[in-house]
Order: structure tokens, then sequence, then C-alpha cells
């Protein structure tokens, strides 16, 4: 029979409202009442049941993350950062698949709240999400992870993001730089605000240039290999042959170099190519690819971080952190191919 919070108390000698004290680090203890009862825990190997002691003040230390895709190594970055924040912090994780579908979504949510997870980490909210707007009307704890979304000034929310319109803007220019004036973009869902903004960010670098921008070479479609492979092959099947590709992420350009490979081309001599995140396979692709570098680990510790404050009660809702990024330049791109 295991040992109860109880038999800890009796063999202390005091009762189990001190041992609860003592557990929960309470100051209204003395030290030589604190010695008697880590003792008598020391001596009963008893382990304090935390998820019982949650659910009495009704908590029970978990938290939901919904994320589109963990085969996808950025989601599965944050999620990492989001696991060792719960961890520091003493709380756990469910973790939910939804494929980018809002009916996925609202069905984990109503599964997780079902579970009375005590906060919601979700990086699947499309701009107008109404499963998010739901939440926040009911004063949920969540945070929004790498995503935002438009209706954010009506209700209080916190949101952990990167600089997206910053993203799209150095990728294009350090391509414009180079001499490129036909680029390529391939972005994600249009309806994730976060590739409409590094869409703006590329339509800036370009009008800055003076550069004309080709509809036939600017799509939205998914963050998967497949989508940049698929659009690359289509768009060299065109009249509009780009020098270089400005990519939503990592996995969307390699897809592109796989295509170029494919139809004969070389990267960087004949085309060059950009990626978004630098996931571990960017560095380790042939070439090393060029991206755009989010801290994904660090977004996701931040989001939980901010989310567990929340649910103690140290800080209200209504915090947008906006992470800066970098580019990292590898060999996926080089100088406009001369034409002579």
């Amino acid at each position: 029979m295991s040992v109860t919070i109880y038999d800890v108390a009796k063999k202390a000698g005091v009762s189990i409202a001190t041992v609860s004290r003592v557990l929960n680090k309470s100051s209204a203890v003395s030290d030589r009442t604190r010695r008697q009862v880590e003792e008598a825990i020391k001596e009963l190997n008893y382990a304090p049941n935390f998820i019982a002691s949650a659910l009495t003040k009704k908590s029970t230390l978990t938290l939901g993350l919904l994320i589109p895709d963990i085969t996808n190594p950025f989601f599965s970055e944050l999620a990492r950062g989001v696991e060792d924040a719960s961890n520091d912090f003493g709380f756990n994780i469910i973790i939910c698949n939804t494929d980018y579908s809002l009916e996925k979504e609202a069905t984990y949510i109503s599964l997780l709240k079902q579970k009375s997870v005590d906060g919601f980490i979700i990086s699947t909210a499309y701009y107008n999400d109404k499963n998010i707007i739901e939440l926040l009307k009911d004063n949920v704890p969540l945070v929004l992870l790498g995503r935002d979304i438009d209706c954010s000034e009506e209700y209080p929310m916190d949101a952990v993001v990167s600089d997206n319109i910053k993203g799209g803007y150095i990728a294009t220019k350090h391509l414009i730089d180079l001499g490129h004036e036909k680029i390529a973009c391939l972005l994600g869902p249009a309806k994730i605000k976060v590739n409409l903004e590094r869409e703006k960010g590329y339509l800036k670098a370009m009008k800055e240039a003076k550069l004309k921008v080709y509809k036939e070479i600017l799509t939205h479609g998914d963050f998967k290999l497949e989508f940049g492979y698929k659009e690359a092959l289509r768009i060299f099947k065109g009249s509009i042959r780009p020098t270089a590709f400005v990519t939503g992420n990592d996995l969307t350009a390699l897809g592109v170099m796989r295509a170029l490979k494919t139809i004969g081309l070389s990267v960087p001599r004949d085309v060059s190519v950009v990626g978004y995140d630098n996931i571990i396979l960017a560095e380790m692709s042939d070439p090393p690819l060029t991206t755009v570098n989010q801290q994904m680990q660090k977004m996701g510790y931040l989001a939980t971080e901010l989310l567990i404050k929340r649910i103690k009660g140290e800080r209200n809702a209504g915090k947008k952190v906006v992470l800066d990024i970098n580019l990292v330049v590898r060999k996926s791109t080089s100088k406009v191919p001369s034409t002579n």
C-alpha cells in the first residue's frame, strides 16, 4: 500500500496541513518542523501526488499544445521549447496535430477542455480563427505561438512571434543585392497571418528596388517539401523564368532545390534559393541553404512562461513578444547568372 500524506503527518507528529505547507514551500513553518517533515518524507520514501493536489486547487498542471504538423522540424523545435519550459515550471504537455484543419483544431480544443487543461499554446491559428476568438471570449488562458490573429485588438491576448515582415524583406533584399530581378516567392497558406507578413516584406523590397512583381511566380500553398517541388516545376514550364526563389520555409526551399536538380539546373549557379526558419536540414542540404533564422526554441519557451505566469495569476493577458530574426548566408545563393 502506498504511503500517503497522512502517514507522513503521523510520522512527523504534525497535522496534514503542516505537511502540505512544507511540500508547497510555505514560509509559515518553523525550521525545526520543516526538518521533521522532510525527515519523515525521506524515511517513508513518500512521493507527493501533485496531480491530486492540483485538482484540489482546480488545476491539472497540464497545458494543451496545438501545432499543425509535428513532422515539420520547425514545429518540433517550437514543441521542444514548450516542453523545456513546462518541465522547468512543473507542468505537463499534451500535443495535438491539427493538419491545418479548423475542424480538427476545434475538436482538440473541446477534448482538451474536457480534460481540464489549465491553458492553451496554439501554433495553428488562421488570421480570423473563430476557435481562438471563442477561447478569448471565454477568458481561457492561451498564448499564440508563431501566429497572430486580426482581432487581437478586441481581446487581451498573448502572442510570441518573429518579425516576419523583416524576414521577408531581408531574404528578398539579399537576392536583389546579388543582382537578381526576377524573384519568385513561394509562401505558406494565405489564411495564416505570418505568410501575409512575409509577403509584405517581399513586396517592400521589390518596390524599393523598383522591380516588377510577377503574379505568376508569387504563390501561396502549404509548408511542405512537395509544394516547393511542384511549384518550381510549374514555374519553369511558364514564360517567367526566375533567377531566384524566396520561400516561406526551409522545406519549401528544399523542394525547390530538388525540382531544379530534376530539370538540370544548378543551385546557386543557375538559380539562387532562400529558405525560412533555419531548421537543422538547412545546413545539411546540398548546397547548404541560405535561410532566415528564427529563434524557435526560445519562442516556445517564452510562450510557455507567459502562459504559466498567467495561470498562476502573476500577470494579465495582452502581451505580444516579437523576436528578432537574421539571415544566415550559406551556399545556395550567389550573384545573378551572366547572360553573356
